[in-house]
């Protein structure tokens, strides 16, 4: 008959446990070792009298010793069971060092640093894709054989006026946000009047394009990459190469010509929206009526303010269509990449769309426009 496990204090040997009987699975299973001799100041683990030993066996042996305080290295084994015993050591990680200060820093650096690589390698990237397409566009305006007129139509509608619904509704909201904001600050002084030069340079100068921009770089840059991408895992991409079709003229072209046409127009919509916003709450909240607010608008707004707003359209329109398109041609294959590429896309043109208004302000303010 198997003999069941069990430890026991060594009457012989002081602070010594001694571990007997079969320590397999079939034999331990349902039948926990006696826990009485547990306890104490035990300080060695006497295997040399276990019968038999497997993994199982082994892990409840090291629990065991655990469980006294015993280190690993305190328990004696025959040698037959040592390397079982090292096995099991070193999947339950059970010898794992400490985790080491300066070689955690190390590691942090060491990612600072490949971030920092991929950074720098992907906007590299961006540049060549930039002037890729620069240089096409110029190449295929003087080629009307290489037009994709019903290609970017297509995409004109889908980029512009699929969007515009969305455009107004929140570029009337942001509209009425910016002149509750104001109106709250500078009626304590009694200048409601200048409500409508906040709102009207506001809207023309960044507003307007900067909230199209946003939603255009969240909807549509998505939509480019999930398209190119989803095209590229199919393997059509490789089939227009094979048969001596230009990826970059049939898709990233027509996307490119359709948001730099659509942008400067769902940017104008919106700064009208935004205008309407801002005049609606001026009327039934400050009583600021529309032929006032329209004479203010004349007094404020120059030539210059417009200019700025429209500059910036036509540079976003070229980051929000090759960032998306760029994104697509980098998908592996695989629906996990689709999605990952399509992320990265949304982020990266929201991002350099936000970077590029800024420092356009800043220069813009700069050179005293």
């Amino acid at each position: 008959m198997t003999e069941r496990p069990d430890i026991q204090t060594d009457p012989d040997r002081s602070g010594t446990l001694v571990a007997t009987g079969d320590w397999r699975i079939d034999a331990v299973g349902g039948r926990p070792f006696s826990a009485g001799a547990m306890s104490g100041d035990a300080t060695e683990l006497d295997a040399t009298a276990v019968d038999r030993l497997d993994s199982v066996g082994a892990l409840l042996l090291l629990q065991a010793a655990e469980q006294v305080g015993i280190d690993p290295g305190g328990i004696v084994l025959r040698e037959e069971h040592r390397p079982l015993i090292e096995a099991v050591i070193a999947a339950a990680g059970s010898s794992e060092p400490e985790p080491d200060p300066e070689a955690t820093w190390v590691s942090f650096l060491a990612h600072v640093g490949e971030v920092t690589t991929s950074f720098g390698g992907g906007f590299k990237l961006f540049l060549g894709f930039l002037g890729l397409g620069m240089t096409s566009l110029v190449r295929t305006a003087f080629r009307p054989s290489q037009w994709r007129i019903t290609s970017t139509v297509h995409h004109m509608e889908q980029t512009g006026l699929n969007a515009l619904p969305l455009v107004l509704l929140l570029s009337f909201l942001i509209g009425a946000v910016i002149a509750y904001l104001g109106a709250t600050v500078l009626k304590e002084f009694g200048a409601e009047l200048f409500v409508v030069d906040l709102i009207t340079i506001a809207f023309f100068r960044e507003m307007g394009v900067l909230v199209t921009a946003i939603i255009v770089a969240g909807r549509t840059a998505s939509a480019f990459t999930a398209q190119i991408g989803t095209m590229k895992s199919r393997e059509e991409i490789d089939a227009m190469r094979t048969l001596g079709l230009d990826p970059f003229v049939l898709l990233v072209m027509p996307r490119l010509v359709a948001l730099l046409v659509m942008l400067p127009i769902l940017a104008a919509a919106a700064t009208l929206a935004g205008m309407a916003g801002g005049m609606t709450v001026s009327a039934f909240s400050l009583g600021i009526g529309f032929d006032l607010f329209m004479s203010r608008i004349h007094e404020t707004l120059d030539l210059r303010h417009y200019l700025v707003g429209l500059v910036k359209a036509p540079l976003f329109a070229i980051v929000i269509a090759l960032i998306g398109c760029l994104e697509g041609f980098k998908v592996t294959g695989t629906a996990q990449s689709v999605g990952e590429h399509t992320t990265s896309a949304v982020v990266q043109s929201i991002s350099l769309v936000i970077v590029i208004n800024a420092l356009a302000a800043v220069f813009f303010m700069e050179v005293g426009w």
